[in-house]
């Protein structure tokens, strides 16, 4: 008898997020399921990690189900790092981070949280993938991600991945049956285009609130915002290696 996978499970919505629940079903059905996940909403904090305060985790029950489950008070990059170092004590098989509530295609991957559990399990050498659905809603109905999820975690666990790369997933907010299908893609050429709205709070105060809207600059077919636009699951390979490595020699170049 073959023995299970060891699966961590991590996210950035926080431990009662209903995409994170959506994921350790499907974990359930393929490993053994460990939780690790903050006790609040950590979207945006791309790659942070505590250093100036104290650092809880603490086993809780959320729902019925086989897994184990600890609650964070850290950012995603620190699940992943207290799982490994001071739960598991070893690596598990792979990391599956989300499904988080909204896109992390083209630059967001940059700023994403979900995206930094993944790489920060890739890091410590973990398999990893990162799981969105482009729905930003609390509510937002998962359903249609149980299959591709599935899928795409069973192939990682049977090809295994390069050291240093670690997949984004980004499914369309479809019907399952109006998804086409999934294509391998690259990050698509884009950027926020941001204002900051300024308001008065009602103690008299200023303060400023973030807003914008993306803006894809780039017209390929073979990007994830295409093929997401398209009715397609997009997957892209994500290496954290940050080096431009082309444009070494002509650095060289220069009169430093």
């Amino acid at each position: 008898m073959s023995k299970k996978p060891l699966i961590l499970v991590c996210n950035d919505d926080g431990i009662t997020a209903p995409g994170l629940r959506m994921l350790i079903s499907v974990m359930n059905e393929i490993g053994d399921v460990v939780v690790v996940a903050p006790d609040n909403p950590q979207s945006g904090m791309g790659h942070a990690i505590t250093i100036n305060t104290t650092l809880k985790c603490n086993p809780v029950t959320i729902d019925e189900g086989p897994q184990l489950e600890y609650s964070c008070s850290g950012t995603p990059a620190d699940c992943v790092k207290m799982a490994v170092s001071e739960i598991l004590n070893k690596k598990p098989d792979i990391c599956v981070s989300g499904i988080n509530h909204g896109s992390n295609a083209s630059l967001n991957v940059i700023y994403s949280g979900t995206m930094s559990a993944a790489v920060e399990a890739g890091i410590e050498g973990v398999p990893a993938v990162g799981f969105s659905l482009l729905n930003y809603k609390w509510d937002a109905n998962f359903d249609a991600c149980r299959g591709f999820v599935k899928t795409i975690t069973k192939n990682i666990l049977k090809q295994k991945l390069p050291e240093g790369i670690v997949l984004n997933v980004n499914i369309p907010n479809l019907k399952e049956e109006e998804i086409k299908g999934i294509k391998v893609c690259r990050q698509a050429h884009g950027n926020w285009k941001e204002k900051f709205e300024k308001r008065v709070s009602p103690q008299g105060e200023d303060y400023y609130w973030l807003t914008g809207k993306f803006v894809n600059l780039d017209q390929g077919e073979d990007t994830d915002i295409w093929a997401l636009e398209n009715g397609y699951v997009s997957v892209v390979p994500v290496k954290f290696d940050m080096t431009a490595h082309h444009y070494i020699q002509k650095l060289n170049n220069w009169d430093l």
